[in-house]
């Protein structure tokens, strides 16, 4: 799932009495946290957005204890920021963020707290000050997230407290009642992606399709919903193929501007499905090959590139040419050879082994082992790829391509 970070602040222009200033706390958020929070990998969620009143609620309790991450800002020394605070530090020794504007004292009780300042203008914050802010935050994000040092006063001075832990049903109930309000984009991603988990794609699609209705032109939502579209096969597999082609159309991949790696990845793969129905119809091969080879060029994605190198494997399969046959099997290995280089790029990363995505590297480099013969390094990235708890969904996926790799040999 997601990683979640929930920003706990005051909203629009709020004064502080001490200082005789007034801040307008949402340029705070929009022009510091939440791009920064976007860039570390997390999704932003703040306060007021999962609340009916400005009263604190079940979905608030729920989140500052689940949450991946809490960032608060208690410029203004806003009482309800300050009391979630509390909140989040009584539940959790660590993975919070507290910042504020940089003028003022800040409260005795956490002035030991490494804070995060910033400077800000009142009505607005300079775009200078914003995009140094933003760089600092997403580091400190990524640093907090890689320590894991405590960060809390309780669990600092009382290290025999043991912090409370909200149970995966209690909030997958909370985040149920939120995504039936449709009104919380949020809430509404977080269920079409457990969903996903829970091999529900029918149920997903319903989520995305409200999500997409809610935010036009979001590529992202539409490239999830036509995934979820064709994976659940329904009314029947074909249909549903066809279904997603249309709703993935509308990101236009055919088009000459189109470079979304994700779109054309995604309408590779409905043609490469829709093939596998009925091999007499090549070009839906032929389309595949076409969409994976643009996606893989554009910015030499692994996933991307693994296949179409598959495709151009059953491409020679099914094809009577000699010298085709040849391109085919040889172009098939260069891509291979040339993701592995790729991934090597990847491990040298520091924080490699923290990536969103590293079950999917995992697999790339089973599947590429096993298609170049080498039989020692495919069952250890298997290995390694199943102790990243794959979804069932995720292990179909890879079964499958390992499933057309091994009828070639």
């Amino acid at each position: 799932m997601a990683k979640i970070c929930f920003v706990i602040m005051g909203y629009g222009k709020k004064s502080d009495p001490a200082l005789g200033k007034t801040f307008d706390l949402d340029k705070t958020y929009l022009n510091i946290i939440k791009p920064a929070v976007i860039a570390a990998g997390y999704e932003c969620v703040r306060g007021d957005e999962v609340q009916d009143s400005g009263l604190i609620d079940r979905s608030m309790y729920g989140l500052l204890i689940y949450a991946d991450l809490v960032i608060a800002d208690i410029t203004t020394f806003n009482p309800n920021a300050i009391y979630e605070l509390g909140i989040r530090h009584a539940a959790k020794p660590f993975s919070t963020i507290v910042m504020k504007e940089k003028d003022g004292n800040i409260p005795f009780d956490i002035n030991h707290n490494r804070t995060f300042t910033y400077s800000h203008m009142g009505e607005d914050i300079s775009a200078t000050e914003a995009s140094r802010c933003q760089q600092d935050l997403t580091s400190l994000i990524l640093n907090v997230e890689r320590s894991r040092e405590v960060d809390s006063p309780l669990f600092q001075h009382i290290q025999s407290v043991q912090p409370y832990i909200l149970p995966e049903e209690e909030y997958a109930q909370l985040i149920r009642e939120l995504a039936e309000k449709e009104k919380l984009i949020f809430a509404l991603v977080e269920q079409a992606k457990r969903s996903m988990t829970e091999n529900d794609f029918g149920e997903a699609v319903k989520y995305w399709k409200k999500a997409s209705e809610k935010i036009e032109n979001d590529s992202y939502f539409v490239q999830q919903l036509a995934l979820c579209t064709y994976k659940s096969k329904q009314p029947s597999e074909k249909i549903a193929l066809q279904d997603a082609l249309t709703i993935i159309s509308t990101l236009e991949p055919d088009g000459r501007t189109t470079n979304d790696p994700e779109t054309l990845g995604i309408t590779g793969a409905i043609y490469k499905r829709l093939w596998l129905l009925d091999n007499n119809e090549m070009v839906y091969l032929d389309r595949a090959i076409k969409y994976y080879d643009k996606g893989f060029a554009i910015n030499s994605d692994y996933y991307t590139g693994e296949n179409y190198a598959t495709c151009l494997d059953l491409r020679g399969q099914f094809i009577d040419d000699h010298d085709e046959k040849t391109y085919c099997r040889m172009q098939a290995k260069k891509t291979r050879e040339k993701i592995l280089e790729i991934i090597e790029d990847l491990k040298e990363d520091e924080d490699f082994l923290i990536r969103s995505d590293l079950k999917w590297i995992y697999a790339t480099l089973a599947n590429c082992h096993l298609a170049l013969e080498n039989q020692e390094k495919y069952a250890e990235n298997e290995k390694n790829f199943f102790r990243c708890s794959p979804a069932t969904w995720e292990i179909e996926t890879y079964n499958s391509s390992k499933h057309h790799i091994l009828n070639l040999k």
